[in-house]
């Protein structure tokens, strides 16, 4: 995990069938993008299942691919993406996408909205948090409450617009793309079409 509560956990609140939903979707980006996927999370990705829409069509496409993936070939993908020989094809940073340079304000600004919800960094966990999986993270957890009480619709539409609306939607765009996708292309196809609803969502929100 990349980041931790710094209070004692608690039982998340009852959140709607369909926050939950928002909420797991973030969870599983997260994870994706976290580590390279093991032979029981492309089981579980080769299992879900997209209703006609867009986005439930990525999904669908997504299984497919993983149903033919193997944890070697896929973790090959991952290193050649993100790590690389000194850097891989995609710096997944947010300071990156809005700055052009690591370890940049969008960085700092993450940081002081993470200590003001009560969040750090894990001690386990070398990444400067203002990397996608850890926002993917972040998110889904504010949705579900998984650190405390479950952010309202103002509070998650303004961690979004501040720190994941600016910028995920071109990684996962440039994920799409890159070279060296291709159980990931479809994994960026998923995270593009979802971050164009959230957007969406929020932006018509009355809030």
């Amino acid at each position: 995990m990349t980041a931790q509560a710094e209070a004692a956990s608690v039982a998340p609140p009852r959140i709607t069938a369909e926050d939950q939903m928002r909420a797991d979707l973030y969870n599983y980006l997260g994870l994706m993008l976290a580590l390279p996927p093991d032979q029981m999370l492309l089981q579980q990705t080769a299992g879900l299942e997209g209703d006609e829409s867009d986005l439930g069509s990525a999904i669908n496409a997504l299984a497919k691919l993983a149903r033919h993936s193997k944890p070697a070939a896929s973790e090959r993908e991952f290193n050649k993406l993100f790590i690389g020989l000194g850097r891989g094809e995609l710096l997944p940073y947010a300071s990156y996408y809005l700055t052009g340079f690591l370890n940049e304000k969008p960085l700092a600004q993450l940081r002081q909205d993470m200590a003001a919800q009560g969040l750090t960094r894990a001690p386990n966990s070398y990444e400067p948090e203002d990397n996608i999986a850890s926002l993917m993270e972040m998110m889904g957890a504010l949705i579900a409450g998984r650190f405390g009480d479950a952010a309202d619709l103002g509070q998650q539409k303004t961690f979004f617009n501040k720190h994941i609306g600016p910028w995920a939607g071109h990684f996962f765009s440039d994920l799409e793309t890159a070279k060296s996708s291709l159980l990931y292309a479809a994994l960026g196809t998923v995270g593009r079409q979802f971050i164009e609803i959230e957007a969406e969502a929020f932006r018509m929100s009355a809030e």
